[in-house]
């Protein structure tokens, strides 16, 4: 999980968006409620996220997303709408190294679509129900398999998985074909493009098989065998990797470059690649504590799963002889019941591992912000400042 940082030779530096101008006097005071700096984020995010939806919109491929199972499992998650962070960092990566946000949409587009195929296969692989307040893919073709084929049981559920894996991997043939569409429509630099695609394709999607793989075989394995650095380590592989490609993408496509060693390049991996890491940091933290409902996924999951999360390793550490018992009778049981999961929970609470683990993921977005410092000072830097903290003061 080694970082390189930001290197300290100087480097011709393009202009980032010109500063606002400071009013001369101060305005009147407004009887509405002013936005917070979170508010104005999510409104940033929200106009982004429908630029790229939009553009998505326009490529969708029905015709060619077949059969019409396929079709539904490609486009279920989309059309249910997540939070597109990932997309949203890429565009203001983008602008806050100088470039033109609408020269990356087709890359913001391609990180949507990569990151939901990612969900389509994570949730067969963790036995999840629901995801974004409905059913996840593979019970949703599951489901379809039950009323219109007239499939049951391990059948039934096999054709929902089976269909649910071939959806994912024609969502990632789909990023591909969306990340050439930066050289045909927005004239982007044929030999950066490629540049994405191997990073995306090799890097990110090696690191991300491996966190995944390592997190299933780690909930296999004895909690003492594992230290705190190998799960952060598979934290960034499943997490981080994907958000540092995306600042590191977007930013590359701001200089119109592909340069990986460019300050403001390396920047703003470092500054994603933190981040990412907080955000599954605190996704521990929301698995166990979070309103289901406001989650949209189900919240005890990861106990059941046996997930070896920095908040269980902490607190199998500091737990005496009976709180290590009740976690462990937990922690890798599917049948746990509720009044178990919240039992487990509050021992938790109890032990301090919910707080270390939040503090954690501060000190990551610490590390994060204090990257952005090599990039001029802009209002896209400032919207990336608050776009850490959000990382870790989300509820969902």
């Amino acid at each position: 999980m080694a970082q390189r940082k930001p290197a300290p030779r100087k480097a011709t530096p393009r202009k980032g968006p010109a500063k606002p101008a400071v009013p001369a006097k101060r305005p009147a005071p407004s009887t509405a409620k002013p936005t917070s700096g979170l508010a104005r984020l999510m409104e940033e995010v929200k106009c982004r996220k429908e630029r790229v939806y939009q553009y998505l919109k326009l490529k969708d491929k029905p015709e060619q997303f077949q059969p019409e199972d396929i079709y539904c499992g490609v486009h279920k998650y989309l059309q249910a709408g997540g939070k597109s962070l990932r997309p949203a960092v890429l565009l203001l990566s983008c602008g806050a190294v100088g470039g033109e946000e609408d020269r990356a949409i087709p890359a913001a587009a391609a990180v949507e679509v990569y990151h939901t195929w990612t969900l389509v296969h994570d949730d067969i692989i963790d036995r999840d129900g629901t995801r974004r307040g409905g059913a996840t893919v593979h019970e949703e073709l599951k489901n379809r398999a039950i009323k219109r084929l007239g499939l049951k049981g391990e059948e039934a559920r096999h054709y929902g998985q089976s269909m649910a894996i071939l959806a994912g991997d024609l969502q990632q043939g789909w990023t591909i074909s969306l990340l050439t569409e930066l050289v045909r429509e927005k004239g982007v630099s044929p030999i950066l493009a490629l540049q994405l695609i191997l990073d995306l394709e090799v890097d990110v999607q090696c690191n991300l098989i491996e966190g995944e793989a390592l997190d299933l075989q780690y909930s296999k394995m004895p909690p003492e065998s594992l230290s705190e650095e190998r799960i952060l380590a598979m934290l960034w592989k499943k997490t981080g990797a994907l958000y540092q490609f995306a600042g590191r993408a977007g930013a590359m496509i701001g200089i119109e470059q592909p340069n990986s060693r460019h300050p403001y390049v390396e920047a703003l991996s470092l500054f994603t690649s933190n981040c990412g890491i907080a955000f599954q940091l605190q996704d521990d933290i929301l698995g166990v504590t979070a309103d289901e409902k406001k989650l949209g996924k189900p919240v005890g999951s990861d106990l059941r799963e046996g997930k070896r999360t920095v908040i269980v390793h902490h607190a199998l550490s500091e737990a005496n002889r009976l709180e290590k018992s009740l976690l462990l009778k937990t922690l890798g049981n599917p049948q746990a019941g509720a009044a178990q999961v919240k039992q487990a929970t509050r021992l938790l609470h109890d032990l301090g591992s919910i707080a270390y683990t939040a503090e954690l993921a501060q000190k990551y977005v610490r590390r994060a912000v204090a990257a952005l410092e090599t990039l001029p000072e802009s209002e896209y830097r400032r919207l990336l400042m608050i776009w850490a903290e959000f990382m870790i003061n989300r509820e969902f």
